[in-house]
């Protein structure tokens, strides 16, 4: 009886410790994530976004951030780079890309979350002249004169550079326009290039004409491939929720017509 008593007793008491322990490793565990929920939420949105929309980003921002409170980084440059640097493990949470044709790849790859791939913007393409009133036509008198330097971001890295070579293509001009080519890193270089008049036109983001209140004339759309500006959220983001918040705030409707006043094309709703 007296050790049935001393093994009950025996027992209780190896409950209790396992209890106790149990209730600590519990309690740390709730620390450590509370810790890391905190250090997410300080840890701002890393934000890969196109060089042409770097702008309107950073207006749409303001209201983002009031909204909010969630910190964000932007990260500026050629669609084509930042998607290298991604398939190669770019610590970005999303990204807003110049084109479809990355953010398709990099579904395909399975580098980011599934179904964020969405449609934020279309782009426009312009011609930009420092010298003359900007037309069609005056893209045909361009061709034709000597000396006469023509500034595009480059169509293998930049969506806009793309669409500025589909654009010469489509007219003719491609082969005329070779020997006078100045070819940016980005749109943003390509459009520096003409504001400083260090080249005196070429083909820019009709978006960088309507935020700088400066004249130009948008190439139809039909002129070169559609400028289907898409994000994606990344698989390796430890800010997925904040990702997502900035998507659902970008493809909501008010935002949306802010968009189209930048200068980009209205999405057409399914």
């Amino acid at each position: 009886m007296k050790l049935y008593s001393f093994t009950q007793s025996l027992t209780n008491k190896i409950v209790l410790v396992i209890l106790s322990i149990s209730i600590i490793l519990s309690n740390q565990a709730l620390s450590a994530n509370k810790a890391e929920q905190t250090n997410t939420n300080n840890h701002p949105l890393r934000i890969a976004v196109a060089s042409n929309f770097t702008t309107p980003l950073k207006e749409l921002l303001i209201d983002f951030h009031q909204q909010t409170g969630i910190k964000t980084q932007i990260i500026s440059g050629a669609t084509g780079a930042m998607f290298i640097q991604i398939q190669h493990g770019a610590p970005f949470d999303i990204f807003l890309a110049a084109d479809s044709i990355r953010p398709a790849k990099l579904e395909q790859q399975n580098l980011i979350i599934a179904k964020s791939r969405k449609t934020y913007a279309l782009g426009q393409l312009a011609l930009f002249s420092m010298n003359s009133t900007a037309s069609l036509e005056y893209l045909q008198y361009l061709s034709q004169k000597e000396n006469q330097r023509f500034a595009i971001a480059n169509p293998d890295t930049a969506p806009y550079g793309k669409a500025a070579k589909e654009t010469l293509a489509h007219l003719g001009l491609w082969q005329p326009y070779q020997n006078k080519l100045v070819v940016g890193i980005n749109i943003n270089q390509t459009f520096a290039q003409i504001r400083t008049q260090a080249v005196s036109n070429g083909l820019i983001a009709n978006s960088q004409l309507v935020l700088n209140n400066l004249a130009g004339a948008v190439i139809p759309s039909d002129y070169h491939q559609p400028i289907e500006q898409q994000l994606v959220i990344l698989k390796n983001s430890k800010n997925v929720d904040n990702a997502k918040k900035l998507s659902e705030y970008l493809l909501s409707p008010s935002v949306q017509k802010k968009i189209v006043n930048f200068g980009y094309a209205a999405i057409e709703q399914p």
